[in-house]
């Protein structure tokens, strides 16, 4: 497998990296549970009023690092894509991403249409185009992606510290103006979700990108010295939980610090789950991460309507059947769509290129 095969791997989320590189799709593995596990848990809370499972306590000690690991691990190959002719590097990172966002905002929203009151196809339509600019759902990250992409070409060739300190102003200024208690992206920075979500997360996909050789270097040191990483690992945990205990964790500047501990205690605990996971069932997650995160909320929310009609009444359990559904229909459309009709669901077609 080519330098440039392994960077379009993981950049589009789309096929699994090399046995050399596993870490990366166990990191994406565990990227995509967290996320998927905040949008369970949080809906499973809100159908049980009053209630408040252990898994909750999970994701809030993720929060500081859930969305800058994904970030950062995005940007772990684009220097390939940084050098590509611009017509070749638009079809990549923004053609390729557009397919996929054109697609299954349709789909969500047709599944979705009659709870939002849409009843006729001229709201329908104006709701889509909507899409385009304040995208609905969980599309935000798709719709992000060719920004960040395009940002990063531009500024690719200028100091590193100015573009870092740029990235890092821009953060810290997104970091103010957020609610603390939302696990989303509301802010008063701006009333646009890509402008609030690429202020707050270019910086990790920026160092991503620039420290992407000395990363893979480190990870490669990870896994030929698994206990000093695991002792860091304790130690990162302990810390981590103390800052995140004491009420600390979303605090301007110790949040973005929290974040790029916490993606580079990701990363750590990926290279050892790949070198020592038995089944490499995160591996195997993150390998299907792009199906996983366009699905995940149709089975999510059918599941869960299940569950309330059939009186499961505890919180962690119908959070973990939510959770397990959410995760495993995705994949298994992925697989089961492949090579049939249906796969222009999670691989683009041919006539959606322009290079």
């Amino acid at each position: 497998m080519t330098a440039q095969t392994v960077s379009d791997a993981s950049a589009s989320f789309v096929r699994p990296a090399s046995a050399r590189l596993a870490w990366v799709d166990t990191a994406k593995g565990i990227c995509i549970l967290m996320v998927v596990m905040l949008h369970t848990v949080t809906g499973v809370d809100e159908a049980f009023p009053g209630t408040s499972g252990w898994l909750h306590h999970l994701i809030s000690f993720a929060k500081p690092f859930r969305m800058p690991d994904f970030f950062l691990v995005s940007g772990l190959f684009a220097t390939a894509a940084m050098g590509r002719p611009w017509r070749d590097f638009l079809d990549r990172k923004l053609v390729y991403f557009a397919y996929f966002l054109a697609l299954w905002m349709a789909i969500i929203l047709l599944v979705k249409a009659r709870g939002m009151g849409i009843t006729d196809p001229q709201s329908f339509l104006s709701e889509y185009l909507w899409g385009f600019i304040e995208p609905f759902s969980t599309l935000w990250f798709i719709h992000l992606l060719p920004l960040l992409f395009i940002a990063l070409r531009l500024v690719w060739t200028w100091p590193v510290w100015l573009v870092f300190i740029g990235g890092l102003a821009l953060h810290l200024l997104a970091a103010l103006h957020l609610d603390p208690s939302d696990y989303g992206l509301s802010s008063t920075l701006t009333r646009w979700t890509a402008i609030n979500a690429f202020c707050l997360f270019f910086v990790y996909f920026y160092i991503g990108a620039k420290a992407g050789p000395r990363i893979l270097q480190w990870a490669s040191r990870i896994a030929a010295q698994p206990l000093p990483a695991l002792a860091a690992l304790v130690a990162w945990a302990l810390v981590h939980g103390a800052i995140w205990k004491a009420g600390y964790s979303s605090l301007p500047g110790l949040g973005f610090i929290l974040g790029l501990a916490g993606a580079m205690a990701v990363v750590t605990i990926s290279v050892l789950l790949a070198k020592y996971e038995p089944l490499g069932l995160f591996r195997r997650i993150g390998s299907h991460s792009l199906a996983i995160y366009l699905t995940f909320v149709l089975p999510m929310a059918a599941t869960r309507i299940v569950l309330l009609k059939a009186g499961v009444n505890n919180v962690d359990v119908a959070s973990l059947i939510v959770l397990a559904v959410a995760v495993a229909v995705p994949i298994a459309l992925d697989i089961v769509v492949k090579n049939t009709p249906l796969a222009f669901l999670y691989t683009r077609p041919r006539w959606a290129r322009i290079a």
